[in-house]
């Protein structure tokens, strides 16, 4: 990580000293704009690094694809469980992480805060019948489920300062991170007001035997489906026929 960090510094400090002095309050980049997942892959943190132009605080948020997730309400009926109410949400993000130089609430007020959804208990998301009364426990339900998954960040992330200006920070990436193109927003905080920011993509993409698997098992196609349904029916019979043999065998 301390080889991959200095060469990233050195860039950005060069492109924050090319860029004229009133244009850019901070600069920032990530190490790697494009993760790829393989069968094995077991998590990853991403770096995000930059510079700023004076004293402040950074605060960074990840955010990735947002969609709709429907939460249900269970209910014992005759001794079993089933589903009794049900909310579906929309803007949910899939992931969600946050850090910053300072705790959030020393150098922002809730206003701001709650504005631009900086915490976990700040993301903002709908209900898809609108104002539905009681809806409280349905989405503090999702977000301790997304919790739970590793999805959503149960601590704020430290970003770290080197020297004065330059800073660092590691944002996590779980092994059951959703594939699409996520966001990372960069604020300057001066004063309690942010007074600049800056986004960047990163983009997190299924690769080799597991994305073809991936691709054909959410297809839109019929076709590739079916395919698919086949392949996965084959397999398991074949893996049943060997695993019979090799107890034969013995």
């Amino acid at each position: 990580m301390r080889r991959r960090l200095i060469p990233c510094l050195v860039a950005v400090l060069g492109l924050a000293l090319a860029a004229p002095a009133a244009a850019k309050g901070i600069v920032a980049d990530v190490d790697d704009h494009l993760v790829e997942i393989t069968t094995d892959f077991a998590g990853q943190d991403i770096l995000v690094f930059g510079a700023i132009d004076g004293p402040g605080d950074v605060v960074l948020v990840m955010r990735g694809p947002a969609g709709r997730v429907a939460v249900h309400r269970k209910e014992r009926l005759a001794g079993v469980w089933v589903n009794a109410d049900s909310i579906e949400f929309e803007g949910v993000p899939s992931l969600y992480g946050v850090a910053s130089s300072r705790p959030l609430f020393e150098i922002l007020t809730p206003d701001v805060l709650d504005r631009y959804q900086l915490g976990v208990g700040r993301v903002q998301f709908r209900d898809v019948a609108g104002d539905v009364p009681g809806i409280g426990p349905f989405r503090t339900a999702l977000v301790q489920q997304k919790k739970k998954q590793g999805l959503y960040a149960d601590r704020v992330g430290r970003v770290t300062f080197i020297g004065a200006t330059l800073f660092r920070a590691n944002l996590h990436l779980p092994s059951n991170v959703p594939t699409g193109t996520f966001l990372i927003d960069v604020y300057l905080v001066r004063d309690g007001r942010i007074v600049d920011a800056q986004n960047m993509p990163l983009v997190i993409s299924k690769v080799g035997f597991g994305a073809d698997i991936f691709k054909y098992a959410n297809a839109r196609s019929i076709a590739q489906r079916f395919a698919y349904g086949v392949a996965a029916v084959v397999v398991a019979l074949l893996t049943g026929w060997l695993a019979h043999l090799a107890f034969r065998k013995r």
